[in-house]
């Protein structure tokens, strides 16, 4: 009797200036998965312009956990750019996720996201259904806005999905390879462009109740109010892609973004359909 072996993973961390709290998430996630899951692991850290030590963190960990490796970016492409860059590795593995650098998701919990991956195209992990287990709290004003953008996001896609923004979700690579040219966003509303491409391709979601834990440090907490603009503006922007008046904007959107996306200090949002304007140039693998 042939025992069906289990599909191999790479999980993707985007890292921005992350020295001082990576490296327990590092050594977390490279003594729980060989230990617990029974296919390759590999774990890929996605640099996005640090100026601080968090690739010589991430060395460190490597010489120790070869599972650990890393993919620089020596500058700043958004949070959502580096996640863009990284699902390209999605032809290493079967299944491919990610999660924050914060630890905030920690191994196990990731792990049973996994494990329920096989059963459809994408598992996301959700602090808003019943069971989910928070056994630290965002902050008030995080929350809150939370639901605000739940409720523009539902209002302009119908996704039904409670909590798009939840940094821990798991893909088969059939589907990454399928919808990565229509990835556009580059700033933390990127979630809800993979979630919608996802949609848009066919493919299932399932939304599950996972544990968390929020973490001190946040830099969205920090930048609260022009995180949660710029966040408005890449979600109006990708419903105006995919709306009948595109063809018409598509011209005259190109110079108001570069606008507004420098005043407000984000990453600018990829090219949408049609556009001939250069992608960023490749990082570098460190092994």
């Amino acid at each position: 009797m042939v025992v069906p072996t289990a599909p191999s993973l790479l999980i993707l961390i985007p890292a921005y200036n992350e020295e001082e709290r990576i490296e327990p998430v590092l050594l977390e996630y490279a003594q729980y998965f060989p230990a617990h899951y029974p296919g390759k692991f590999q774990l890929v850290v996605v640099l996005n312009g640090c100026r601080d030590n968090t690739l010589g963190v991430v060395e460190r960990v490597a010489r120790q956990y070869p599972c650990v490796s890393a993919l620089e970016f020596k500058d700043p492409i958004g949070k959502g750019g580096a996640l863009i860059e990284g699902l390209k590795l999605a032809p290493l593995a079967d299944l491919i996720g990610y999660v924050d650098a914060d630890g905030a998701t920690g191994a196990p919990a990731f792990l049973k996201l996994v494990e329920l991956c096989r059963e459809t195209d994408c598992v996301i992990g959700s602090r808003w259904l019943p069971g989910a287990v928070l056994h630290q709290s965002q902050p008030w004003s995080r929350r809150f806005v939370s639901r605000c953008f739940h409720l523009i996001v539902q209002s302009l896609f119908w996704m039904n999905i409670k909590d798009t923004q939840c940094p821990a979700k798991v893909m088969h690579r059939h589907a990454v390879e399928k919808i990565h040219d229509s990835l556009l966003t580059a700033d933390l509303a990127f979630d809800v462009n993979l979630l919608y491409s996802l949609k848009r391709g066919g493919f299932t979601i399932r939304e599950e109740p996972t544990e968390w834990t929020d973490k001190i440090g946040s830099k969205v907490t920090q930048t609260l109010i022009r995180s949660s603009l710029v966040m408005f503006l890449s979600v109006v922007r990708l419903w105006l892609i995919y709306s009948p008046f595109y063809p018409w904007l598509r011209k005259p959107m190109g110079p108001f973004e570069t606008w507004i996306y420098r005043k407000l200090r984000a990453p600018r949002p990829r090219p949408g359909p049609g556009s001939r304007e250069p992608t960023p140039k490749a990082g570098k693998a460190i092994h």
